[in-house]
């Protein structure tokens, strides 16, 4: 009997010790392996740029071995020259053409006006408009979410409530360049300590990737 039990001890620690090792291993190569992959996923999809030269003309004819990354290269240069086009007189007038036409496109313009302020907001820093991250009551009691100070309520705006209003943005999921523009009382925001930042990974995500809280 004390045999079985020793045998089911050293089996029980057994277990534990490859559970315990192969999470561990898991943890620690997966996100290395998921890595390495997703770069080469995107270097080879990159290259495929490749294929508008004219095939007289592509590297692997004049190069003894292929060489991967060139089309990040390509891009790269295609990217520098389209952003000196548009920031000139003549490309400015063509963009406004091209997105007033867009404009009229149904369904298009929607998708192409997301895309754009959402890169507008990662590329020009417009997060940084915002002053600090709050938690509200909406859209009813009991259910809370989460919204950016823009600025103080002046005016007319703070006049006609007699209270101190606080201009507040709600943004939305997982696109927070859209939301709706909110007055509430300040006395009614729970301020949080989570940066801006922060709050935009939460929020894209949908709340999966939740920022850890400050000590």
């Amino acid at each position: 009997m004390d045999d079985r039990r020793e045998q089911l001890s050293l089996f029980g620690r057994l277990r534990k010790f490859l559970k315990v090792n192969i999470l561990a291993g898991i943890l620690f190569l997966a996100p290395i392996v998921a890595t390495f992959l997703i770069l080469k996923v995107t270097i080879e999809w990159i290259d495929r740029i490749l294929l508008i030269i004219p095939p007289a003309y592509r590297p692997e004819n004049f190069m003894p071995f292929p060489v991967p990354g060139l089309g990040l290269i390509l891009l790269l240069l295609v990217l520098i020259f389209s952003g000196m086009f548009v920031r000139n007189y003549l490309g400015k007038k063509l963009v406004y053409i091209w997105e007033r036409i867009v404009e009229h496109i149904p369904i298009v313009n929607k998708i192409y006006t997301a895309v754009k302020q959402l890169l507008d907001t990662i590329a020009r820093g417009t997060a940084k408009d915002f002053k600090r991250v709050v938690l509200i009551e909406y859209p009813k009691e009991g259910v809370y979410a989460m919204a950016y100070v823009t600025g103080i309520a002046v005016g007319e705006l703070q006049e006609k409530t007699n209270r101190k209003m606080v201009n507040v943005y709600v943004p939305t999921t997982p696109n927070p360049t859209s939301g709706f523009y909110l007055m509430v009382p300040e006395d009614e925001t729970i301020p949080l300590d989570m940066s801006v930042e922060d709050s935009f990974k939460l929020l894209m995500s949908g709340g999966i990737l939740n920022p850890e809280k400050k000590v």
